[in-house]
């Protein structure tokens, strides 16, 4: 799981972080869960996240499921060193039935999208890919 400094845990923070966000995801990108990124204030900002998984993905067992191995991909990611935004998923019901593997490949193709969003922002090269990420 990750520590409480990369995680978002107040309301207004996903608010926020939904409503201003830019939207990455959907059939091209990933097909099961919608990310909402905001950019930290500072790019060397640790990145939080957080998770919205609606009763649509299923009961609560299915829901836990999804939600713990979403953050233990997050937590792959941070441990590869990702910083400078906010994150949301929100998970779709669709990712009730996919396997690890699926949520692994979408989950790291997105974060590897933001990667490049933020990149082209602060005007870097693109960055190393998304761990796990083929090219």
């Amino acid at each position: 799981m990750p520590a409480r400094q990369h995680r978002v845990t107040r309301g207004d923070d996903y608010r926020r972080i939904v409503r201003t966000g830019n939207r990455v995801g959907g059939a091209t990108c990933i097909a099961h869960a919608v990310l909402h990124v905001r950019e930290a204030d500072a790019p060397d900002q640790p990145a939080r996240f957080g998770f919205i998984i609606s009763k649509a993905v299923g009961n609560a067992v299915t829901r836990n499921l999804v939600r713990r191995r979403m953050k233990f991909l997050v937590e792959r990611g941070l441990n590869a060193g990702f910083a400078g935004a906010d994150i949301v998923f929100r998970a779709l019901p669709a990712s009730a039935e996919a396997g690890f593997e699926g949520l692994e490949r979408d989950v790291t193709r997105a974060l590897g999208k933001v990667e490049r969003m933020l990149a082209e922002r602060d005007g870097q090269q693109d960055p190393a890919p998304a761990p796990g990420s083929r090219p």
